[in-house]
């Protein structure tokens, strides 16, 4: 069943527009998350949806019926800020009780319904405390128990983790997630950190410039990105760009001219994109692979060496000054020394002069990239 479906919706500002017009559902109890940089205007589609925003042109249904003109009372939706918002000079329970008190629900339906909150977000021994007297991540629960109390059809999330701690984050990005399975609501999250997406995410909505350019999984944004915008976006390290040539097809393969003379045979099929196009190679750095330097498809000298805990990572100057990153394995190059690099071709994309992406055969089946509405 679909929760949220947006038809062509659109926002402007008089002449400026920051919303193109766009579509998208989600289906109940999925946890949807907007990401993209600053500005790109997820917040303000959020807002959009939560009808703190109006909306310039196309329609917002909720469980099927066109909420566009009511006010953000009748949508039956919570949302959670990243200010906490809390009323200082009420306790916990208070703050958790208001909303349900001002639309008149019952003192025994109130207080089970806090109780089961306090229960799920382990507020219980808080509840008699007023904001003042709790930390950061214990205020932030108790505003997202006051959106689970209301027991809306939709959660909407507007980066509620920003404000904390990266320890802190880590912990309530899994209480998150936890309440998602118990509750199985419907969860709209908007964030610019990729990791809280990652990790959250049944689905990505990335955008741009106030566009969809990609939704799918994470493991499909990461693996299938749709366009160069997206292959940049996602992934820590950030995937690597590398200029090419395309040569006659070996077969059914697209041939590239690399910097520095090696050659690569991709596994692009060779009608994906088009003859003499300028091309970018996208890699990202853990199929990268250092090697000797002889004979190999790109070579370069090492310019720095990351150490990052969980790997290393050696960033290696090639021959048209572009940089890149590799995973090294085994014992770490010097600076300075000149390396070879393999390309795991599994696993490396083109993309043309649209910045559309072209992927390798072998790869999983390819996700359809939402393409920009003109106006």
């Amino acid at each position: 069943m679909t929760a949220l479906k947006l038809e062509q919706v659109g926002k402007s500002y008089g002449s400026i527009r920051v919303i193109e017009r766009l579509s998208l559902e989600v289906d109940t109890g999925e946890f949807i998350v907007f990401l993209g940089p600053s500005g790109c205007g997820k917040t303000s589609l959020l807002r959009m949806v939560a009808g703190l925003e109006e909306v310039s042109e196309g329609r917002v249904l909720i469980a099927g019926q066109d909420v566009t003109q009511w006010a953000p009372g009748r949508r039956n939706l919570a949302m959670v800020f990243q200010h906490y918002a809390l009323y200082p000079h009420m306790t916990v329970r208070a703050n958790l009780a208001f909303g349900l008190k001002n639309i008149g629900t019952s003192d025994a339906e109130i207080a089970r319904r806090i109780d089961e909150a306090a229960r799920m977000l382990e507020l219980g021994k808080l509840l008699d405390r007023k904001p003042e007297q709790l930390s950061g991540g214990q205020r932030q629960r108790v505003a997202i128990g006051r959106a689970v109390v209301k027991e809306p059809a939709i959660f909407l999330f507007d980066e509620p983790l920003s404000n904390l701690d990266a320890a802190l984050r880590g912990r309530t990005r899994i209480e998150l997630a936890r309440l998602h399975q118990r509750l199985g609501a419907t969860m709209i999250f908007v964030t610019h950190d990729q990791l809280e997406a990652m990790t959250l995410a049944t689905r990505i909505v990335v955008m741009n410039g106030g566009a969809i350019e990609q939704v799918g999984t994470p493991a499909e944004v990461y693996r299938r990105p749709a366009t160069r915008f997206v292959a940049g976006f996602i992934g820590t390290p950030a995937m690597n760009f590398i200029q090419a040539t395309r040569q006659a097809d070996a077969g059914e393969r697209v041939a590239l001219a690399l910097p520095g003379g090696g050659a690569l045979v991709t596994r692009v099929p060779a009608q994906g994109p088009a003859r003499g196009a300028n091309l970018v190679l996208g890699v990202r750095p853990e199929n990268l692979r250092l090697c000797d330097a002889e004979g190999a498809v790109l070579a370069g000298t090492v310019d720095l060496v990351e150490f990052l805990g969980e790997r290393t990572l050696a960033h290696v100057r090639l021959a048209d000054d572009t940089t890149v990153g590799a995973t090294v394995t085994g014992a770490a190059p010097q600076v300075g020394e000149r390396v070879g690099l393999s390309v795991d071709t599994a696993e490396a994309h083109l993309f043309d002069d649209g910045a559309v992406a072209h992927h390798a055969e072998a790869a999983p089946a390819a996700v359809v990239p939402l393409r920009r509405a003109t106006s």
